[in-house]
């Protein structure tokens, strides 16, 4: 049976404990001449595209080796940890994401493919990482050399990937791994109290059920929200975030 103290010191996620944001896609053109976002992984949370409009592709790099995976109004894509993705923008392309483990990606659950020795120095990798705050033209510039260094060191894995030497890009999921590695106390502090606090409470609530005692179902409510910033710039495109329990950090994903 779940008590009223422990209802009370529980968040309320969204189901399943996700993340949740709307990504437009950035039409800026790279290197090689393809506009989208900027390549990473995340480390611990699978994530989801729900295409909501336009068209496009999700470029990925796996085990399974490269893969362009078509996007368009209502298809849906997801991606498991370690696998490097790439947004593409193929016309006015709109993704709903979905993210596993709602608090992670915000703490840092992501790591872009900048190139080797960028990868190696952690302080060169917070630098290049980091944007400016707000919306303005400094913030998109400094966003889209973040891109531009990304696709870099990705074209490099990929071109060694398709030759079949996964070389690279094992040695990059590594080098990914040693930069969090300092912070995996608070992501399972995170993880706890977050993913884990709401299945455990789901188990609760069945033994309540079991019991007959379902005196839970008095702490019923209904939650809403709206999109807390408008257009700030991710990963992958611009965003609209919301502030979800359990996602209060500065948002440092996708």
């Amino acid at each position: 049976m779940v008590s009223e103290p422990e209802q009370a010191g529980l968040p309320h996620p969204l189901p399943g404990a996700i993340g949740l944001s709307h990504l437009s896609a950035y039409d800026w053109e790279a290197a090689d001449g393809v506009c989208g976002g900027s390549p990473h992984l995340h480390l611990v949370c699978t994530e989801a595209y729900v295409v909501t409009g336009g068209r496009g592709a999700v470029q990925t790099l796996s085990p399974d080796g490269y893969r362009d995976i078509p996007l368009e109004a209502g298809s849906i894509a997801w991606f498991t940890p370690g696998t490097v993705h790439r947004m593409v923008q193929g016309g006015d392309l709109r993704i709903t994401v979905l993210m596993q483990n709602s608090g992670l990606p915000e703490a840092g659950d992501a790591v872009f493919t900048f190139p080797p020795e960028v990868l190696a120095d952690p302080g060169r990798y917070a630098a290049a990482a980091a944007l400016p705050p707000g919306t303005g033209p400094e913030t998109a510039a400094a966003a889209r050399r973040r891109r531009d260094l990304a696709v870099e060191g990705y074209l490099g894995l990929r071109e060694a990937l398709v030759a079949g030497d996964n070389g690279p890009y094992l040695e990059f999921q590594r080098a990914a791994a040693r930069l969090v590695r300092d912070k995996v106390a608070t992501w399972r502090a995170l993880w706890r109290s977050g993913a884990l606090a709401t299945a455990e409470r789901t188990g609760a609530q069945l033994d309540a059920l079991a019991d007959g005692e379902p005196a839970y179902l008095g702490e019923a409510t209904a939650h809403e929200t709206a999109p807390t910033r408008l257009g700030g710039f991710g990963m992958c495109g611009r965003r609209d975030e919301y502030a979800l329990p359990g996602t209060t950090l500065p948002y440092q994903g996708e």
